[in-house]
């Protein structure tokens, strides 16, 4: 069992060291999820243009993006991405309001984007209990159609990103937890322990 979780080390090739060599110029480390992803490059550089162009797609900025991920991530248990995307929501707004996105209160979240995190969730719990009246929300919330199914596509990869990892054991690095606001991981109670 590799340190991805339940898969094995993937087979070194160009591609998976130029995996590793990202990692580590952006973060110091191979993370657990670039081992798990890295079995298949393509695959990885698939989903990552779906969700780019996606995001493009919906015009999400930074701070909304982490608002989608993190209440989705939160609504699936997922505490990989709950630590990853929190400290980030936490970077774009503050601990306080990354907390509450992750407890759902979403406290310090404008209208618009209380129309976001509703949103995430509704697709993680019942994507077929949407509503005309869910859409007209997000249109409120200044997304036009060609935008809503971008935001859609969006969190839909984002689930399935979550999903992959999740399923195969991926588990949160210890230095992603260490590095999370405290308020973001005392909330993230769920889903697979950190790496020690």
């Amino acid at each position: 069992m590799g340190t991805g979780g339940f898969l094995a080390e993937p087979e070194r090739s160009d591609a998976v060291d130029a995996k590793y060599a990202g990692d580590i110029a952006s973060d110091g480390y191979v993370m657990n999820l670039t081992r798990t992803w890295a079995q298949a490059p393509p695959v990885d550089d698939a989903w990552t243009a779906f969700a780019a162009a996606s995001a493009e797609t919906a015009g999400l900025t930074f701070r909304q993006k982490g608002i989608v991920v993190t209440a989705l991530a939160a609504a699936l248990g997922d505490a990989y991405c709950s630590l990853a995307w929190g400290a980030r929501l936490a970077t774009a707004s503050d601990a306080a309001t990354a907390r509450a996105v992750l407890d759902g209160t979403d406290d310090g979240l404008d209208d618009d984007e209380r129309t976001l995190a509703a949103w995430a969730r509704q697709l993680v719990r019942d994507p077929n209990g949407t509503t005309a009246d869910d859409v007209d929300a997000l249109r409120r919330a200044g997304f036009d159609d060609r935008a809503i199914l971008g935001l859609t596509a969006y969190i839909a990869a984002r689930i399935a990103f979550s999903t992959v990892n999740d399923a195969l054991g991926a588990v949160p690095d210890a230095q992603l937890r260490a590095a999370a606001p405290a308020p973001v991981r005392d909330a993230v109670t769920y889903g697979r322990a950190a790496s020690a």
